[in-house]
């Protein structure tokens, strides 16, 4: 692995560990305004936070992938901007849950059964909707150039388009503003990663 993969990790790592401890003040509300409740394992404000945290990890892995995988500069800045958002979002989300007191895996309780979904997992590793299967990151690994910059967009794009949808789903279920306030940001920029992306693809194929 080259220094900018080692340089870029660091970054987001540096991201997710900052968020980590920011996030304990902002879910309080500060040293002067305490939490108003404490959310429990069964309620939309967990489900969302930790199947989340498992649908952006995903997309900072797809991230890396891909800024190996060409030297389109264009390409590249938009993975290296998703996959430091998501990472530093992700810690958020772990960071709540922590403060609650709550698992951040709860094997026995299906994906997005908080929003009423509670479907088995689709196969081939892709756990909800939007998330690639282990077949689709092994071809984006395989994949160079233009190939491996069309496969990423693809990818993403119905990436984002289920973790909208799940963050919809948390903006009108979760309980705790700040999350409420996190996930409408959620739908608000990847809808418009969306729209860059398609411009993108435009331009390749």
């Amino acid at each position: 692995m080259n220094r900018t993969y080692w340089a870029s990790l660091a970054a987001v790592v540096a991201a997710l560990v900052f968020a980590t401890v920011a996030t304990v003040a902002s879910a309080t509300g500060g040293d002067s305004e305490p939490a108003a409740h404490t959310p429990v394992a069964a309620s939309a404000d967990a489900g969302f936070a930790r199947d989340m945290a498992v649908h952006h990890q995903q997309a900072v892995e797809m991230s890396f992938i891909v800024r190996d995988r060409t030297k389109d500069e264009e390409v590249r800045r938009l993975a290296y901007d998703i996959a430091n958002t998501q990472a530093n979002q992700r810690g958020m989300l772990l960071g709540w849950l922590d403060l609650w007191g709550l698992p951040k895996s709860e094997p026995d309780r299906l994906p997005m059964a908080w929003m009423g979904m509670g479907s088995e997992p689709g196969g081939d590793g892709a756990l909800m909707p939007g998330m690639a299967t282990n077949t689709e990151l092994a071809e984006l690994g395989k994949a160079d150039g233009k190939q491996a910059e069309v496969l990423y967009l693809r990818l993403m794009t119905e990436h984002h388009k289920g973790g909208i949808h799940m963050a919809q789903g948390c903006a009108q279920r979760c309980t705790t503003g700040v999350e409420r306030s996190l996930a409408q940001g959620m739908v608000d920029s990847q809808q418009s990663e969306i729209d860059l992306m398609a411009q993108m693809l435009k331009a390749r194929t």
